[in-house]
């Protein structure tokens, strides 16, 4: 039950049903919550969009877009593809459970809904969601650039330093669905005889991006360590013409491809102070005043390597 005189959870309940509208919202603010109410799937995805529920309560079988259909596209949705859903629905059959589980359900429950079911359903499943979100603040706090994917390639989660690096690296604002096609056939070739899947692996994308696998935390959630790979030619070629130190050289690679000191922070785990402390020193070395003339530098220096 939700704390009285606190914040209230937000359910978001999807049924074509008015019966069972009126039924479960009774139940449901009796319990503390509040409640939000879709006769659709269509515009339980238009309410997503402003709001951002607690926990869904899902019907399965509805007119037009079923409630399978809808779950795909609600955890399409970065902004709630953590949000637990739970299927309603009289449709028993083992088929029907492991659909609904195989499109993002987190739990079932079988028509006619037993209220006090229901409540401690909801309970145990926003206990779950709250310690997951614990845990993902913990990462994005420890500066952590990881990421979760399923075999599909479709991102499930992202701390935010992952999705800056991402941005920064393929010059793009939604750099994440640019990795995709990287992990799906990376995830394609696993399956193969002899094949690591502890090897590391670079984004196509963006080829100064490097993924490694750190393990599955679930039936189809794959987590993954995202780190900035300067060419190794390039690296060598930089530190050798001007002495510089290899974060040096990192940096100078960046700001050679037009990077801002916000993305090179971003790129390569540093405060933007400590980007400008290396580049007080990279003007130094290289007899310039400023970092245009040190991009120029760099980028003859790169092409006569």
């Amino acid at each position: 039950m939700a704390e009285i005189g606190g914040p209230r959870d937000i359910v978001l309940l999807v049924d074509d049903s008015p019966e069972a509208l009126g039924f479960l919202t009774e139940a449901l603010e009796q319990s503390g919550y509040s409640v939000l109410i879709a006769t659709s799937g269509q515009a339980a995805l238009s309410i997503v969009e402003r709001i951002s529920p607690d926990l869904i309560l899902l019907d399965a079988v509805m007119p037009g877009m079923d409630g399978f259909e809808t779950c795909l596209k609600l955890k399409a949705n970065p902004s709630v593809a953590q949000v637990p859903v739970i299927f309603m629905t009289g449709l028993t059959e083992t088929e029907h459970v492991v659909h609904a589980l195989e499109s993002g359900g987190v739990d079932y429950l079988t028509k006619p809904i037993n209220i006090d079911e229901l409540r401690a359903r909801i309970r145990v499943h926003l206990s779950n969601a709250r310690s997951a979100q614990s845990a993902r603040v913990a990462l994005d706090a420890a500066g952590r650039h990881l990421l979760a994917m399923r075999s599909n390639g479709s991102v499930l989660w992202s701390t935010p330093q992952a999705t800056r690096l991402v941005n920064a690296a393929t010059g793009r604002d939604d750099g994440l669905d640019a990795i995709s096609r990287t992990v799906r056939q990376w995830m394609e070739r696993r399956q193969q005889p002899g094949f690591s899947r502890d090897a590391s692996f670079m984004v196509d994308a963006a080829p100064s991006l490097q993924m490694t696998f750190l393990g599955a935390i679930s039936n189809d959630e794959y987590l993954f360590r995202l780190t900035s790979a300067t060419k190794r030619d390039d690296d060598v070629a930089l530190r050798n013409a001007f002495g510089l130190t290899q974060r040096e050289s990192e940096v100078l690679i960046w700001i050679a491809k037009g990077k801002s000191n916000r993305d090179i922070g971003e790129i390569l785990g540093l405060s933007a102070r400590t980007v400008n402390k290396h580049l007080e020193q990279i003007y130094v070395k290289l007899g310039v005043e400023n970092r245009a003339s040190a991009a120029v530098k760099a980028a003859q220096t790169l092409h006569e390597a």
